[in-house]
Order: C-alpha cells, then sequence, then structure tokens
C-alpha cells in the first residue's frame, strides 16, 4: 500500500479548511443575506391620500368615525403585492404573489391591529416563510394578530390607468383602481415618501378606488371611493439596521 506523502496530506488539509470557510455559519443561516423588490397594488378606508403615511395615524374619525357610528378611526387596507425580483438566502422569489389585508388601527405608537398573508396555492414552504420575515421587517411594529389565510388564486393587473386585483376572484378580496387625472394623463406621483421600512421606491401612483374589499371572516370590510395607489419597492438586508 502506498503510503501518504507529506505532500498529498497538506493538499487535503487546505481543500477541508477551504470548504470551512465556504459553509455558512450559524448567523447566516438564522439571518441569510436577502433582496426584495415588488410592486404594491394598495387600497385602504382612509381618504385620499392616506395620512398613515405622514403622521402615523389613519384619517381622523370626522362626523362619529369611519363606520358612521363608533368615532373610531382606522386603516382597513389591502395590499396585493407581486414580487419583480427577490431572494432570500438559496430561495428565489421572483414571480411571488401574495396578499395582505388588515386593519393597522387608529393608534400606531400602541402597534397595529391585525394583518392576514394569503398565498397561491402551490407557493413552496420556503418562499411563505422567507415573504413572511421580509413583510414583518417592512412593516416593523407589533401586531395584535398577524396570521396566514387559507390558500387562494390572486389575479393581478397594473396599467398606467387602472389597476385591479382579485384574491379567489373577488370572492375573498378585491381591489380596483382608477388613474386620478393630472395635468397630464401621466399617473400623478408623490415622490421622496418613505413606504413604511423601505428606503426606495418609484412613487406613490394615485388610484382612487373603486372598490376594495375584504370579504372573509367576521373582520370583512368594503370602502369605495377612499385612498389607493401602486408603487414598486425595494428593500436589503443590508438596509435593517
Amino acid at each position: 500500500m502506498r503510503r501518504p506523502t507529506l505532500i498529498g496530506a497538506v493538499v487535503g488539509l487546505i481543500c477541508l479548511l477551504g470548504l470551512a470557510a465556504n459553509a455558512p455559519s450559524q448567523d447566516q443561516k438564522k439571518n441569510p443575506d436577502w433582496s426584495f423588490n415588488a410592486t404594491n397594488i394598495e387600497a385602504c378606508s382612509c381618504e385620499m391620500f392616506c395620512p398613515c403615511y405622514f403622521t402615523g395615524a389613519p384619517s381622523p374619525a370626522a362626523g362619529g368615525g369611519h363606520d358612521g357610528h363608533s368615532g373610531m378611526s382606522y386603516c382597513r387596507f389591502n395590499n396585493a403585492f407581486k414580487v419583480n425580483t427577490g431572494h432570500f438566502g438559496d430561495t428565489k422569489l421572483d414571480g411571488v404573489k401574495f396578499w395582505m389585508a388588515g386593519d393597522l388601527g387608529a393608534d400606531f405608537s400602541k402597534g397595529f391591529d391585525w394583518a392576514v398573508l394569503t398565498f397561491e396555492p402551490g407557493t413552496p414552504a420556503a418562499q411563505r416563510d422567507a415573504i413572511k420575515q421580509i413583510v414583518q421587517t417592512i412593516f416593523a411594529g407589533k401586531w395584535n394578530s398577524f396570521s396566514d389565510g387559507a390558500d387562494a388564486n390572486i389575479d393581478w393587473s397594473l396599467t398606467k390607468d387602472r389597476a385591479v386585483a382579485k384574491l379567489d376572484d373577488g370572492k375573498a378580496a378585491e381591489i380596483v383602481l382608477k388613474r386620478n387625472q393630472g395635468l397630464t394623463d401621466d399617473p400623478i406621483v408623490i415622490q421622496n415618501l418613505k413606504f413604511w421600512a423601505a428606503p426606495r421606491n418609484d412613487g406613490f401612483k394615485m388610484m382612487q378606488n373603486e372598490v376594495q374589499a375584504y370579504r372573509l371572516g367576521d373582520k370583512a370590510f368594503e370602502t369605495k371611493g377612499t385612498n389607493g395607489f401602486a408603487i414598486t419597492i425595494d428593500m436589503k438586508s443590508s438596509d435593517v439596521k
């Protein structure tokens, strides 16, 4: 039998050290590198334009409140996201669509009320877990309830004049937006305004809603003629302090 030479042993040790150096650390496994670029069709119960992005509170309860009875302010919303490009560690996120409906409540300093996150059937578990972590980083804060909804198909369409998104063909939730007329036929765009924790966006393209509704369970709601917009946001793990 041929005995290993000193050179062979050294080469083997170098290879082992190289593999160890390239192996992901425990910290990398727990906090992987990620990026997220997605377009969001959004509508909510606030007046146009939603003051939540400026004041940290929804439209004031005028005339007895949003519902005319309780005197309570709230921001009940629907977000229909489509990921343009993204990854979470080795998990690709390109093309994933998901729906986020909920209520931000009346006082953000006390946390948010509730949210339900819904994915399309067949979305892999790794993509779901990644999206959940990214979403809760973007919408940073305490939620009284943050849950998963039953899987449903998402129809998603956006042009410069109109945006339509439907969850389970509109039976579960729906957003229909129309472009507000500006000086030209291009969208009215609000620039230099942050979308929650995401540090980059292409501007809020104003589109008042014809209807925005969440039609499931005891928290169902529907509003017409209130706030709406479309926006593309961009964020990376390196943006998180």
